[in-house]
Formats: C-alpha cells, sequence, structure tokens
C-alpha cells in the first residue's frame, strides 16, 4: 500500500529522520514505536505531505508522490512571464507614444500585466493538475500536500486533537467528505436537483460514519461540547469520511482510560476488517500496539532499529535498548 525508500528530512543541521525504508502491506494494522523523540511524528508528516522530505522517495498504492523538490528556482519565471509583454507595451505607450492616448494605454497596460501576475500567482497556490504537468516540464517537481494526499487515499488524525469545534458533529464528517462532493458554486447558489441529491446522500453517510464510531444520537452536538474520548472518535470518522486507502492515527488511545483504550482497539480493527482501510498508527502504550499490530517498525534517533512481527519485537534487544537503556538489554 505504501513503499518509502531512503526517507530523509532534516531541520538545519538537525537529521530527524534518516535514511528510513519502510512498507506497509496491503489490508494490515501496522505500527511505528520508538521512544520520545525517535523521529515518528515527523516521519508521518512527511507521509501526509506537511514536510517534504529533504532526500528519498514515497510511493502511495504504487503511484510516487512524496520526493524531494527540484528546480525550484525556475517556478517564478512563470509568474513574471504572463506580465513581459504588457510591461512592454506600456513602456511603448509612455514613452513612444505619450500624451494621453499613450497615458491611458501605458495604465491599461500595467493594470493588465498585474492580473497577468496575480493569476500565476493563484495558480502557483492552487496548482491545478495541469500546472503540476507544465512546471515539471521545465524541471520543476513538488512533493504532494495534505490535500493531494488525501484525494490520493490517504487521510490522518493528529496527536492533538484537531476539531472545528463551533460546528455539530454532523458537520466536522461533512468537513471529510468534500473532497468527493462536486456541486458547482452556482448549483449550491441555486439549490439543484444534483446538489439536493448528492447533499441527502452525504448526510446520509455522515450519519452511518457517527454510529460506526458510536456516536449515533450525537448529530447535533458540537464538537466542543463532546468528552475527550469521543472527540477522538470523531475525528477518526472524519478522517474515514475522505473514503481512504490508508488511514494514519497519530496516538489514537492517548489520555484514555483502560476502557476507552479497549474500545479504541476494537475500533481500529473493525476499520481495517469492516471498511478494508489499511492502518497505520503511532503509539505509545505497548499493550495496544502488541495486541493489534501485524507489523511493527522502530525508530530511534531518527534510524530504523527494527521491524517485524509483534513477538520478535518484543524481544529484541535493541529495541529493549532504545527504551530501558543499554544495561536492561543486556541482562534480557
Amino acid at each position: 500500500m505504501l513503499r518509502a525508500r531512503g526517507v530523509t528530512r532534516k531541520f538545519g543541521g538537525l537529521v530527524a529522520v534518516n535514511s528510513v525504508d519502510f512498507e506497509i502491506p496491503r489490508g494490515s494494522i501496522s505500527a511505528i514505536i520508538g521512544p520520545n523523540g525517535a523521529g515518528k511524528t515527523t516521519f508521518f508528516n512527511v507521509i501526509a505531505g506537511i514536510y517534504a522530505p529533504t532526500e528519498g522517495t514515497i510511493e502511495l498504492d504504487g503511484k510516487p508522490l512524496i520526493s524531494p523538490p527540484t528546480g525550484a528556482g525556475r517556478e517564478p519565471i512563470l509568474l513574471v512571464l504572463p506580465t513581459i509583454p504588457f510591461i512592454g507595451l506600456a513602456i511603448y505607450f509612455l514613452l513612444a507614444v505619450g500624451g494621453d492616448t499613450g497615458l491611458v494605454e501605458g495604465v491599461a497596460s500595467v493594470a493588465v500585466a498585474l492580473l497577468g501576475f496575480v493569476g500565476a500567482l493563484l495558480l502557483n497556490i492552487i496548482r491545478p493538475a495541469w500546472y503540476n504537468r507544465l512546471i515539471k516540464r521545465i524541471g520543476v517537481t513538488r512533493p504532494a500536500r495534505p490535500n493531494d494526499m488525501v484525494v490520493a487515499g490517504l487521510a490522518r488524525t493528529f496527536q492533538n486533537i484537531r476539531l472545528y469545534k463551533s460546528l455539530t458533529t454532523l458537520e466536522n464528517i461533512l468537513v471529510g467528505m468534500h473532497v468527493h462532493l462536486h456541486g458547482s458554486l452556482l448549483g449550491a447558489l441555486f439549490k439543484t436537483r444534483l446538489v439536493r441529491e448528492e447533499e441527502a446522500a452525504a448526510e446520509q453517510r455522515a450519519r452511518e460514519l457517527l454510529a460506526f464510531v458510536d456516536l449515533a444520537g450525537m448529530e447535533n452536538e458540537l464538537a466542543s461540547n463532546l468528552p475527550y474520548g469521543k472527540q477522538r472518535l470523531l475525528e477518526i470518522a472524519r478522517a474515514i469520511a475522505s473514503r481512504p486507502k490508508l488511514l494514519l492515527l497519530d496516538e489514537p488511545a492517548a489520555g484514555m482510560n483502560p476502557k476507552e483504550t479497549e474500545e479504541m482497539t476494537a475500533l481500529i480493527r473493525r476499520i481495517r476488517d469492516e471498511l478494508g482501510i489499511t492502518v497505520l498508527l503511532i503509539e505509545h502504550d505497548m499493550r495496544v500496539v502488541m495486541g493489534i499490530s501485524d507489523y511493527i517498525t522502530v525508530l530511534d534517533h531518527g534510524e530504523k532499529i527494527a521491524e517485524g512481527l509483534p513477538k520478535a519485537i518484543r524481544t529484541n534487544p535493541k529495541v529493549i535498548e532504545a527504551y530501558l537503556g543499554r544495561g536492561a538489554a543486556a541482562g534480557h
């Protein structure tokens, strides 16, 4: 489902992730573990398109999506090109023609040049598919951004819950569905039949997802009014709403009591088994990790030190040393 090759992420002189090779089998529940400062969240953020890797590449479902940016210095040329002809016209009218006619035409040419610059800048920000193909032809490549990764089939939750607190639970789920809603602006303004049908189907699916995470009947509850554990569930439901192939969970059981942790573990299994979504999680609760994971990868100081089945990881001397120190590993 996901393949990373030689992924490195540096922040100045700090190497947060160092040449990590990593794979996630389709249909699995995989985990990344390691002591604090091991580089887990940074690696997560590279996979999710939040950070661009300094080196290495990442493929999702066989499609290359993440790589270091190249040729960035050439892209500003595209911002200037639309303005050159009109700046030339402005100079011609103002200097060669002169007078009232030259002034009017010259100012108009400057205005058009500015519009061309703003349009090119917007393209640089929005980056539609045809624009990405264009810049690639001149040797400019960029890694996928978070919204690109969502379109490609990846969704994530965060270590610190990030919900729209002033929206209802139902509205939060609908936000997660946005990438798959195709109603036009005019359709939304005039409430066309297609828009009404799409909205009704989205609302029905949102209610189904709320029931899936045991939040049925709370559709009109503000997200800010939910207890902590249910906010976690809502964030997961919102991520599922984007129809991901791969779901990244950043410490889903953090701050939960034993009962909530058990329910979260069962939910993660259901996400894989009933929805067919491959899951990758970071988690510090080793009971959760060992009880639910098919495969485990261990990072320490930004480097991969072990990977394999839970039983092998549990007894790996390097893993024990990373968590408990060299003396514990030697005693083991």
